[in-house]
């Protein structure tokens, strides 16, 4: 197949793009390589996929129009792979409108290239945020989600609707993927795992939100990259049991899927905390904040229903993906 991935030079991108080149795909890569965080990792992470057989880079913003639908008529896709976007919680709070132009302006000019040029699936980033005001754990498709307390899980929670909406209108195959916190080796530099490691091997204070009194469901990157090969490789179809009068936010007459993408085993921060001390081999001095706004205390993946449909099932604990990263970093930083 010919797959764009967008958000290529991305810590997902990256991983999912290396799979499809393994099992002898095309693949064309998009990115900014904007600076949310530091470019120099978005042009190493690159330099692992450039010179690839079968691998080509675009360099290109998806919220451009007119260069999106260039690219869509030149190129003739198979199927997408779309993970560019503006990510960050905190950061939507102080750049509001870069959330708007790159993940639902972007993810429109996605949606009309993949109609007008016959894409067999589109497959797309959602996030576990969706979820918002939400405590029912664990976390269903069948739940509502409503309730979004961040501008980020505002327009992901869009983007579901539009990729519905086109689902319905054009019988465009689209399955959103709802991740949760994900981590791991080319993670992203504005998260806790990258940010606590970089922090004790610098002998520097940890911030620990809510006193510590959170709950994450740690997802490795190697599962999640699978997870979303796999579901790239079973388009979304529609329901035939599903009920208009008893409607269900994971069913729909479109062929239309969200799904979950989760460990299913969710820890403590403090437990999150004790992994990366276990695996640095320093004790972490630590400063205890309030929760930050934007944020929640907890998030808990069922991921039944993403197994039901492709059979996947993450894999790594969590102390063992944390001492993967850790080795990482030692080695990309010469720490």
């Amino acid at each position: 197949m010919k797959v764009l991935v967008t958000g290529a030079a991305g810590f997902i991108g990256m991983h999912v793009s290396q799979i499809l080149l393994a099992r002898g795909d095309e693949v064309v890569g998009l990115d900014n390589l904007n600076d949310y965080y530091d470019p120099q990792l978005k042009h190493d992470r690159l330099a692992r996929l450039t010179g690839k057989p079968g691998f080509r880079f675009v360099k290109l913003n998806v919220e451009d129009r007119d260069g999106m639908a260039a690219l869509f008529a030149a190129e003739r896709f198979d199927r997408v792979v779309h993970l560019a976007a503006q990510a960050g919680v905190r950061y939507s709070l102080e750049n509001p409108h870069a959330y708007i132009d790159a993940n639902v302006q972007g993810f429109m000019n996605v949606l009309e290239g993949c109609r007008h040029h016959a894409v067999q699936h589109l497959v797309y980033a959602s996030s576990s945020s969706v979820y918002g005001g939400n405590t029912l754990m664990p976390f269903s498709e069948h739940h509502s989600v409503d309730h979004p307390v961040s501008l980020y899980a505002a327009t992901k929670k869009a983007n579901e609707l539009m990729a519905h909406t086109y689902s319905h209108l054009f019988r465009l195959p689209t399955t959103g993927l709802r991740f949760f916190t994900v981590y791991g080796p080319w993670g992203r530099p504005d998260m806790a795992l990258f940010l606590f490691t970089k922090a004790i091997l610098e002998g520097k204070p940890i911030n620990v939100f809510n006193h510590g009194q959170m709950v994450r469901d740690f997802t490795y990157i190697d599962d999640i990259a699978e997870g979303v090969v796999r579901v790239l490789d079973r388009p979304a179809e529609v329901d035939a049991g599903y009920d208009p009068i008893k409607a269900d936010p994971a069913r729909s007459n479109a062929p239309y899927r969200v799904f979950n993408i989760g460990n299913h085993d969710p820890v403590t921060l403090m437990q999150f905390i004790e992994a990366i001390e276990d695996a640095v081999g320093v004790t972490a001095q630590k400063n205890f904040m309030p929760l930050q706004d934007g944020d929640v205390p907890a998030t808990h993946a069922d991921v039944s229903e993403l197994q039901d449909w492709t059979g996947f099932k993450p894999a790594m604990p969590v102390p063992q993906g944390i001492k993967n990263f850790v080795a990482w970093y030692r080695q990309y930083f010469k720490v």
